[in-house]
């Protein structure tokens, strides 16, 4: 159970077996290596947070816990009141992955997941590949099914690139984002698209944290005091969906093929990390008009997301 250490240069990451965790993602500073995540207690330990787990067969919520696919309704588990929450009370972050490859920069986990898992359809394999890189780290996920089924695959680190109490001074970007999915008060989307333009919600240009919280909290758009907000990414392909800084030059760029990120603010934990997924959008396989999220037979699933790691201006020794 043992996390495998990966060092590239002034970056190092502890990837765990179970759930295919980014338990740590660290940098090296003049006084010795700084955790730019925040990590369980125990790696041992299975929690409800999901600290850097990996999340499926679908990552954030289905209403209901139910969705029709082909004609049938298919019933899941649920674990978040009447709804199902990244894959269900046994999900993918609650399992123990195999490890297939392990290199001085990299692991490859797999991982079987079982007709009728959860409630869901079909044979699923799943594979995850973290490669270490000079400025950074990358996950690759990729999955196949001999049925068709939804799959929506992010890991769900909670990031604070400097240590501090809180993330309330760190300064949020989403460039590609000029719109936000609304929620009901469970977190399952209307089906409404809306702009952020003059809103709380509107990171494009950068927003200390703080200063969106609040004037989001004023707005009543926040979920249970903060933000755990869907934000579809303009364009295709491999882009950059987020960006945060800290006050000391500290900054992360958060790069994915995803459709959208998750932005939610941990308001549970005293805003101690901020969490930015790369995923589809949540609740996807019940509204027709958002991306399509099921992986047929013959097909392959792929999501990439890179975890871009800038110095600020002091020394290394």
């Amino acid at each position: 159970m043992a996390p495998q250490r990966l060092v590239s240069g002034d970056l190092a990451a502890e990837i765990l077996p179970l759930g295919a965790t980014l338990h740590r993602l660290q940098l090296r500073r003049a006084r010795g290596w700084r955790d730019l995540v925040l990590s369980r207690d125990d790696p041992g330990l299975l929690v409800t947070a999901y600290f850097g787990a990996s999340c499926g067969r679908f990552a954030n919520r289905i209403d209901r816990a139910r969705f029709t696919l082909d004609g049938r309704e298919y019933r899941l588990a649920a674990n978040d009141g009447e709804n199902q929450l990244h894959g269900g009370p046994a999900g993918f972050s609650e399992l123990l992955w195999d490890v297939e490859s392990v290199t001085p920069d990299s692991i490859t986990l797999s991982l079987t997941s079982p007709d009728g898992d959860q409630g869901y359809p079909g044979t699923l394999q799943v594979t995850a590949q973290y490669s270490l890189r000079p400025d950074g780290l990358q996950v690759v996920y990729t999955a196949t099914t001999d049925a068709p089924t939804p799959v929506n695959l992010t890991t769900h680190p909670y990031f604070n690139l400097d240590g501090s109490a809180s993330i309330d001074d760190h300064v949020l970007t989403l460039p590609g984002s000029a719109t936000w999915t609304v929620n009901r008060d469970d977190g399952i989307p209307t089906g409404e698209v809306r702009s952020v333009a003059g809103t709380g919600a509107d990171f494009r240009t950068g927003r200390r944290y703080s200063d969106a919280h609040d004037q989001a909290v004023a707005e009543g758009i926040t979920r249970r005091g903060g933000f755990d907000h869907n934000f579809p990414v303009a364009g295709t392909g491999l882009r950059e969906h987020a960006r945060l800084a800290a006050p000391d030059g500290t900054t992360l760029v958060v790069r994915g093929d995803s459709p959208a990120v998750q932005v939610y603010g941990g308001d549970h934990m005293g805003r101690r990390g901020i969490a930015l997924e790369t995923q589809n959008y949540p609740d996807a396989p019940n509204h027709p008009g958002f991306p399509d999220s099921v992986l047929r037979p013959g097909q392959t699933y792929r999501a990439t997301t890179q975890w871009l790691v800038s110095q600020p201006a002091e020394p290394i020794g």
